[in-house]
């Protein structure tokens, strides 16, 4: 094949791998979107307190784990076009469920309730799957600028969160139904679909190197494997109560298993990397999810607007991601991130006014930015004999902890946050057995956890709040209003943890490559190949 040819094939691929990341986020922002409607999700329809609505987005979040660590393992043998058919399938399934679940909430709510959790389900193993096979095909077909290639790809992301944000605006200013609002991801996904259904895609390089299949695997190994088993574990625990003991030996045998085959417990910094994910994605996409609802409190414009702005930002970046990542380098850029995350976060949460709001999701989303395609580009870079495994499990873990704890704690920061706001107005005082030595009376709340007390959170009583407002003055009630109404606000404070988890394990890293001379990246050789054994 010609240069030319070379050239046009692989920028058809690129970009058809751009659109089906667009699609991902299409997907993912109509849902979370949904799920912030207190109209859907209210006592009037489906009855989610915070951290259940955690849960359904949760739901959406954690089996892309599943598919894309599950493809990675197989990818090399089924095929990126396979795995590319796959995802589209799924993504418009999950269409068609959710429409269906909409039509039928309103005379069958536990349906409903089926049809929008489990598609959430099936909407994840088709996100995961792209992600499964876009991000080798772009490290192979762009293999000297890992980094930056990979950073633009991901641009895809926040990309298509500002065209879907701006097309479900615009859908409820013409009172357009959700069914339609979540209908328009299939526009993408057929895009996507009929683009890369005629591409021939690349051989990836640790497979062109000729590294064995038990090599990949050596670069995850036991470590790696024990992590995925544990978010796995409890996610699996907490949807299907009753047989813990079964999937106790399902996932401590899958990372055994593994162990045994490879001899390895895998590389260290790999395991460091993986760890890193959990806060990483939690930052990002867990806050992503929530934002719209906690800020639909605290602004008169539309919440949404908020995610649109800060995914334009992620968007200009990302697309010239090259200069900045040479200048700062991947840990350096990784550590300044993680600083501006924090700010961000802690702004955010004591803000008001938009002028003054839209100036701290700024903050937030300089910090976000390079988060986790940077991360990408130092696995791939690092760790080049795991192939599409290594490359994607990150992502995978990422994903997977988020949506089994990330998004629930988010949740439950809000309402434990609810619950000391009000404790915390002068006015609550003068509510009769509300307070008892400053704190709320036990009576008025609920103590909740999930996964075996790792999530902990107390609630108000359905109804209680109100009961206890009753004949109060409407001064009294206006100000513990208020505070309920603006706790989610605050708790993005807490947040802050997680990219403070980050910054220090940054600098740890950052102190690690410039005690070996500093930061470089690793190529494979035919030398590095070993036997095929699978």
């Amino acid at each position: 094949m010609s240069d030319s040819a070379t050239t046009k094939e692989n920028s058809a691929l690129f970009w058809g791998c751009f659109i089906a990341l667009i699609t991902t986020s299409f997907g993912f922002i109509t849902r979370m979107f949904l799920l912030d409607d207190a109209s859907i999700t209210g006592p009037e329809l489906l009855n989610l307190d915070d951290a259940e609505v955690g849960m359904f987005k949760g739901i959406q979040i954690w089996p892309f784990a599943i598919s894309i660590i599950g493809f990675s393992l197989i990818i090399d043998k089924v095929g990126y076009k396979f795995s590319m058919i796959f995802a589209a399938v799924c993504q418009i399934i999950w269409a068609i469920m959710g429409i269906w679940g909409l039509s039928v909430a309103d005379t069958n709510v536990e349906l409903a309730k089926g049809l929008l959790f489990w598609g959430g389900l099936i909407l994840a193993l088709g996100n995961g799957t792209v992600e499964a096979f876009i991000n080798p095909v772009v490290a192979t077909i762009f293999d000297k600028d890992k980094t930056k290639w990979l950073n633009i790809l991901h641009a895809g992301w926040p990309g298509g969160l500002v065209i879907a944000g701006i097309i479900v605006i615009l859908m409820e200013r013409i009172d357009a139904s959700w069914g339609l609002k979540l209908g328009i991801i299939i526009i993408p996904a057929v895009i996507y679909f009929l683009m890369l259904i005629k591409c021939t895609f690349p051989v990836q390089e640790r497979v062109s190197a000729g590294v064995s299949y038990r090599d990949m695997l050596k670069e995850f190994g036991f470590g790696g494997a024990a992590v995925v088993a544990f978010l796995i574990f409890l996610q699996l625990d907490q949807t299907f109560p009753d047989n813990s003991t079964i999937f106790i030996i399902l996932c401590a045998g899958m990372a055994v298993a593994l162990g045994v085959y490879t001899m390895s417990l895998g590389r260290p910094l790999m395991f460091v990397l993986i760890l890193i994910m959990a806060p990483l994605a939690t930052t990002e996409i867990g806050t992503d999810g929530w934002i719209s609802g906690i800020m639909s409190n605290v602004v008169t414009i539309h919440p949404l607007w908020i995610l649109v702005y800060t995914s334009a930002i992620m968007l200009v970046l990302r697309f010239y991601a090259g200069p900045i990542v040479h200048a700062l380098q991947p840990v350096p850029l990784l550590i300044l991130s993680s600083v501006l995350a924090i700010a961000g976060l802690i702004a955010l949460a004591g803000v008001s006014g938009v002028a003054m709001i839209f100036g701290a999701a700024t903050l937030y989303a300089l910090g976000k930015t390079f988060f986790w395609p940077t991360m990408l580009g130092i696995v791939s870079e690092q760790t080049p004999k795991g192939g599409a495994l290594t490359l994607n499990s990150v992502s995978g873990i990422g994903m997977l902890a988020v949506g089994v704890l990330g998004f629930p704690y988010i949740g439950a920061l809000q309402e434990k946050k609810a619950v000391t706001e009000v404790a915390g107005v002068e006015a609550a005082a003068a509510v009769p057995d509300l307070l008892d030595n400053g704190q709320v009376t036990a009576s008025a709340l609920e103590e909740k956890e999930i996964y075996y007390g790792t999530i902990k959170y107390q609630t108000w009583k359905e109804g209680e709040l109100d009961k206890l407002l009753e004949g109060q003055s409407d001064d009294t009630v206006k100000a513990i209003n208020a505070a309920k109404d603006s706790s989610g606000q605050k708790a993005l404070a807490d947040m802050a943890i997680f990219p403070a988890i980050m910054l220090v394990a940054y600098i740890m890293i950052f102190l690690y490559f410039r005690s070996r001379g500093g930061y470089k990246p690793l190529e494979l050789t035919e030398s590095d190949g070993g036997s095929s054994d699978g």
